[in-house]
């Protein structure tokens, strides 16, 4: 699934082709998505220009005056700048075709993706109003990360993917940082020290801007808009890596389930 260094490697990608290009057409070929393409979506964005591309957690927002679109890769989204003459492949559910006779493609088999409409504040949708501070802004740090687990008896991989705590840490990058840290992602999140919580919130901001640097992860399905894998699997150290030896100190790593999605650590240099 497409995380935040990948949804933030998508927009680096696209964002030079899309800003500043009007909208001429919109082709739905398959509004099944994992909520409805919205029927309106056409005549709302037709003639409408983009005046900006930003990301908030895992959503794309592509701004426009009459309103913005949301949009989420879900398991196996993606998007790529085409020629609008490039024949559609079997899974190319939208194309929004510009202005500069390309379009933007968005690609999902498994359909778990969403393309919206809103026409208010993008902040205020229910998608993103309750979201909890983007990772790598200065609005988180060790301390919000403490005050959000006091008395909090859920496990800190839990927790730290909670998007209601911090935007956008998935899976991997989750275990990941708590790998960094030297924390078990089985600890309970209000049981960790401030000079813990310091050190989780450095190895998050550290591992997510590795990952971007990196262009990513591949596991599966992601490649970047201009069609190439991600090179941050290379540099994994616990994620999909059980019984295969730690990096740092030779032991073998550990897959447990911490609360219902698989977790990683090494049981010598986390605890």
């Amino acid at each position: 699934m497409p995380e935040l260094p990948e949804v933030e490697t998508t927009l680096r990608g696209i964002r030079p082709h899309v800003v500043k290009k009007r909208v001429v057409r919109v082709v739905v070929r398959n509004r099944r998505l994992r909520w409805p393409v919205p029927a309106s979506l056409a005549a709302e964005l037709v003639g409408q220009t983009i005046t900006a591309a930003r990301r908030r957690a895992k959503y794309l927002l592509l701004e426009t005056r009459a309103g913005t679109v949301l949009i989420h890769l879900g398991m196996s989204g993606g998007l790529r700048v085409v020629s609008a003459r490039t024949p559609p492949g079997r899974h190319d559910h939208v194309d929004l075709v510009l202005s500069s006779g390309d379009c933007l493609r968005y690609h999902d088999p498994r359909r778990f993706g969403a393309i919206l409409w809103t026409r208010g504040d993008p902040g205020q949708d229910p998608l993103l109003s309750r979201l909890g501070p983007e990772p790598l802004t200065r609005a988180f740090t060790g301390r919000v990360l403490q005050e959000s687990a006091r008395g909090r008896t859920a496990a800190v991989k839990s927790f730290i993917m909670d998007a209601r705590v911090v935007a956008g840490v998935g899976n991997i990058y989750a275990s990941e940082a708590l790998f960094l840290a030297g924390i078990r992602p089985e600890r309970a999140a209000g049981a960790l020290s401030p000079e813990s919580c310091a050190r989780l919130a450095c190895a998050i901001k550290r591992v997510l801007r590795d990952a971007i640097h990196r262009g990513g992860t591949t596991l599966r399905d992601f490649k970047s808009s201009d069609g190439r894998p991600g090179r941050f699997q290379a540099r994994l150290n616990v994620y999909g890596r059980a019984g295969e030896p730690c990096r740092r100190c030779g032991a073998a790593v550990l897959r447990t389930r911490p609360g219902q999605r698989s977790a990683y650590h090494c049981p010598r240099c986390q605890r």
